[in-house]
């Protein structure tokens, strides 16, 4: 579709953070037009003065499923710290019947994450089994250290789906320093070598090594953090050794007051610019570990981290289109963006919330009206940015927006 370039970031997300080419595949797209025609008519009622139209029967497309907060590491790079190891949980019997309703009426991917580490609840298994009946495609983010757990449970996975294990080191003293991990036995060998056994058990799963690159000078609350840049390179190549997919490298993130997530590159304690030339070498440095088996990816917020175009992607619109497509539902309750798991003005509801569909949908319509994304995000660096003004450009405008948003390709990658 045509694009005002005054209005849309220049910089090219990463293909994986390409939400906007994502709600362009059959599947994704249909929905995607009936949402816009929902809010076109919610304005359309509004500048009326006549009552607006309620939520229709819909569901997000995409949610990370926290399904518990418990830890065992202690990172101290942790976005999550203060939702960690809290009296917070599920009850199983809501949740899947939040998880059916939502699948009967668009659900396509589910993410199970964390808040805390998804293999430490008892019914992990039963929870990934009872996924994959509903027909979704799911995708697994672990610190690793019960890669057993998802070893059992590898043959209920497909093509698509995914497993990324939170490593951020090459070397274990490194991984030590940064994670902290409680308990004995855990160490970086064990947990490479034990992720050599999920695609043992199912070569469809895709594996992936993710890295967050942090630097001298990051902290977190009154935390300093380990540095890790000079690791990247090591890291490739003990990924590619591991039978690994890809490693993914991405920027450390802290927290702003009010509680989003915020990169924050002019922490660094020898200047914002020495730190980019340092990662952009030790990344130059990874790919040439790259082949026909093995992928390096810098994610989106890496690629306007050494651009210096992060900027860019804190204009937001007052509207995110994306809390509609994508929540995130946890033992804490329901929040509308991964960026403010667990901050109360981002709250939807309960845990249990989309247990009960039309009061699901009815706060899902509240928070589209009553979040102002240009100011509550306003210091996010948002992978959802481009994808929001493109959503937000079909519904403002007077174009058709089935001709304005032609179809892409086939049904695939539905994680948003």
């Amino acid at each position: 579709m045509k694009q005002d370039c005054d209005a849309v970031p220049l910089a090219k997300p990463a293909a994986i953070h390409d939400f906007a080419q994502k709600l362009q595949r059959p599947g994704l797209r249909e929905p995607l037009l009936a949402y816009v025609e929902w809010r076109r008519a919610v304005r359309a009622a509004a500048a009326k003065g006549q009552a607006v139209p309620a939520a229709p029967d819909f569901a997000p497309l995409s949610i990370n499923l926290d399904l518990s907060t418990a830890c065992n590491y202690a990172c101290g790079h942790c976005i999550d710290w203060d939702a960690l190891n809290l009296p917070d949980k599920h009850d199983l019997d809501e949740l899947y019947l939040g998880l059916r309703g939502m699948a009967e009426r668009g659900l396509r991917s589910v993410i199970l994450i964390g808040g805390g580490e998804p293999t430490l609840h008892p019914a992990f298994g039963q929870v990934v089994r009872f996924l994959k009946d509903l027909k979704l495609q799911v995708a697994v983010v672990t610190n690793g250290s019960r890669n057993e757990v998802i070893t059992a449970v590898a043959d209920a996975f497909t093509h698509g789906d995914w497993v990324r294990l939170s490593l951020d080191a090459s070397s274990d003293e490194v991984f030590q320093a940064m994670h902290r991990p409680k308990g004995r036995g855990i160490d970086l060998d064990t947990i490479c070598r034990t992720a050599g056994e999920i695609r043992a058990a199912n070569p469809a799963v895709q594996l992936g090594y993710s890295f967050v690159i942090t630097w001298r000078g990051a902290s977190r609350a009154d935390e300093s953090i380990i540095e890790n840049v000079h690791e990247m390179e090591a890291a490739a190549l003990r990924a590619k050794r591991a039978g690994f997919d890809y490693i993914s490298f991405k920027p450390f993130l802290s927290r702003a007051l009010e509680g989003a997530e915020v990169l924050t590159p002019d922490s660094a304690e020898v200047g914002q610019e020495h730190v980019i030339e340092r990662v952009q070498a030790c990344l130059d440095a990874a790919r040439q570990h790259e082949d026909e088996t093995f992928r390096v990816i810098d994610s989106t917020n890496l690629r306007v981290f050494l651009a210096g175009t992060w900027r860019e992607f804190t204009r937001q619109p007052q509207v995110c289109h994306m809390q509609a497509l994508r929540q995130v539902v946890s033992p804490l309750g329901v929040f509308n963006c991964p960026a403010h798991r667990g901050v109360e003005k981002a709250r939807l509801g309960d845990s249990g919330l989309w247990a009960d569909l039309p009061k699901a949908q009815a706060a899902t319509a509240k928070i589209l009206n009553e979040f102002d994304a240009s100011h509550e995000c306003r210091e996010v660096t948002c992978l959802y940015n481009p994808a929001n003004l493109i959503v937000e450009a079909l519904i403002a405008g007077d174009a058709d927006p089935a001709q304005a948003l032609p179809e892409m390709g086939e049904p695939g990658d539905a994680f948003l």
